[in-house]
Parts: structure tokens; sequence; C-alpha cells
């Protein structure tokens, strides 16, 4: 197991390493990002990446649009970018939404690296600075290790990354943060200074890093959240003359985490609960429109009458359990049919 580890880290230190080599080309050197704080949240399989950047205009012009920069793997995965800009202090800041738009770069370094550019809502001036925060949201990055559990076993998954945050401008400071969902924390790397306290495991302060510095990093942990993926989503909606509307749902629900290997034991199953199959999901949270009714949920076999519905003024819950409870690689068809209650929205029509 030692063996196959040192080949991952082996694998991502060459990759790391050609972003490293090449950092002496010429990058956008209108910007310079005074302090980079990036918190990331491993606590679920969607990683979420909080990067509150404070930018500093050190060019001799106005400028408008700020750079970011994603390794072709963290592209490969990203569901979601979304940027705003902070305004005021303390108590008193509100942010303002941005654009976000994967962006070229003609002078970048010649490599593999994608861009993203955010819009400022108004030109920085020369010695002006800003405050921007950027999150950041990937599926499917997490790499369970091993790829198959017993159900008496937990589920152990990789997270790669750089300890310092792949930037096309010159960072003075920067430090960040790594959420584990719990302690239990089989291995990381360290890149001085480089702190543990409890789920949290910090990287710097590191002052004065030229544009694409990386340091590569992994994080082997335990997570058992289930990782639920719907492969496939089929959705019917039929709309009556009277305004009534009846919604057909029809899931491929997968659990995408590490394999399940051997046999299910159900008596082990219901006696020992928090330990055993603790990375297997029991049911599933469906947030529905408010004033539904009729609701029921199917699989390949028959209707399954174990799901239950809270409904209010405000919305309405309907928790679904499969048939039986989904290990890695295992799959559920089913049908989620509610019907709301009421008319059409004003000025829409069938």
């Amino acid at each position: 197991m030692e063996a196959r580890i040192r080949a991952r880290v082996n694998l991502a230190l060459t990759f790391f390493a050609l972003l490293f080599f090449v950092a002496g080309s010429s990058p956008p050197r209108q910007f310079v990002i005074s302090n980079a704080e990036r918190r990331i949240d491993l606590s679920s399989h969607i990683i979420n990446v909080h990067l509150t950047l404070k930018v500093e205009n050190a060019g001799t012009r106005s400028a408008s649009e700020v750079v970011l920069a994603l390794t072709p793997t963290e592209v490969d995965h990203l569901a979601m970018v979304d940027a705003s800009a902070i305004k005021g202090k303390r108590k008193k800041t509100t942010s303002v939404r941005l654009e976000v738009k994967p962006t070229e770069l003609p002078d970048a370094p010649p490599i593999d690296t994608k861009y993203f550019t955010i819009y400022l809502a108004n030109p920085l001036n020369s010695g002006e600075s800003t405050t921007l925060e950027v999150l950041y949201v990937f599926t499917h990055f997490l790499e369970p290790f091993p790829a198959e559990i017993a159900q008496s076993e937990s589920q152990l998954v990789f997270y790669h990354d750089t300890a310092l945050i792949l930037s096309p401008y010159h960072i003075k400071q920067q430090t960040t943060f790594i959420k584990t969902p719990s302690t239990k924390v089989e291995s990381f790397i360290r890149m001085e200074p480089t702190n543990r306290v409890g789920t949290e495991i910090k990287y710097g302060p590191y002052e004065d890093r030229p544009p694409y510095s990386i340091s590569p990093i992994h994080v082997h942990f335990e997570n058992n959240s289930p990782f639920a993926v719907v492969e496939e989503l089929v959705q019917e909606i039929e709309i009556s003359h009277w305004g009534n509307i009846q919604v057909t749902e029809h899931y491929k629900l997968i659990h995408a985490g590490a394999r399940h290997k051997g046999v299910f034991s159900r008596v082990d199953y219901q006696s020992r609960q928090s330990s055993n199959g603790a990375s297997s999901f029991r049911y599933l949270l469906a947030r529905l429109p408010p004033r539904v009714h009729s609701v029921y949920y199917r699989d390949e076999i028959g209707n399954i009458s174990s799901s239950h519905l809270r409904t209010d003024s405000l919305k309405s819950e309907l928790q679904i359990e499969p048939r039986y409870p989904l290990f890695g690689g295992c799959a559920t068809r089913g049908v989620n049919r509610p019907f709301p209650r009421g008319s059409l929205p004003c000025g829409a029509s069938s």
C-alpha cells in the first residue's frame, strides 16, 4: 500500500514540477496579491473552496480584470465558480457579485493551465486595492483509497492539491486551511510552517511567492459521507387546463464512493449502525415546493412506503429511503412524483 501511495505522490510531483519549471515566463503584472486566504472544506464528497484575495493595482494604469488560474484537473472537476467584491469594513460590509468568464492569456506560460477572468464593477486605479471573495465548487475530486472496502470498514479518500495558491500574480502573503470531516487523518504532506489542530490543517503563512509557485500536497483521510450521484435525471411536467401541475422525476442514483466487497449482512448493518456500513446511505432528503400532495416514490420493483413527507406553507421535504442501503458501486432507479397544488405563476403559460 505504501508503494502505491508513493507512486501517486510521484505522479502529482511530476505534474506540479512542470508548472514550476515554466514559472519564469511572463505573467500579467498589473496586479499584486497582498494577502490570500484559502479555506478548503472536505467534509463531504462535494468540495467547497473559499478564496479571499486582497488585490492591489501595482501598475501605472487603471485595470478592471483580475485573472484566476486553475490546474487542468481542477477545471475538469469544476462545478461552479463565483466571485464577489467586498465593500465596507467589519459589520458594515456588503458584497457585490461579479461576472466570471473563462479566458486565455496570450503571454502566459506555455502549459495547460486554465484561466478565468473576474470583471470588476469599477476599474481599480493605480495604487488602489480591493478585496475579492471567490467560491469554487468541485465534484468527483476525491479518490477513494482503497478502492474497495468491506461492510465493516470506513471509507478513506485522497485529496491532492498544492499548499501554495496557483496564481499568475505575485502573492505577498498566503495561508491555506483544509478542513476534514473528522480527526481521522491517515497521512498528509507537510510544508513548513504546517500546523494541525483537530479537524483543520493549516499551511502557512507563506510570504513573497512569485507567480505560478506551487508545492504539491496530499491528504489521506476518513470520509464516510454518502457519495450520492445522480447519473440520469428525466423530469416530466404536465400542466392541466385548470393550472394544476403534475411532475414526475426519474432518477438513476449511484454511490460513487469506494466499492463494496464481500457479502452484505443486514443483521450487522442494523445492530451496529454507527460502525457498520458507515459510508452507505440509508436515505436522501428531497426539497420540494410547498403545498405538494399525492407524493409517492417507487423503484423498479414497486412502491416504497417507507419514505416520509413533511410539508408546510413554506416548503415540503421528502425523505427518500431506497429499498436497500446503497454502498459504493451500487445503483438504484426510482420515480419521485410530487403533485403541487395551485395554478401557474403570474405571467406563465402552457
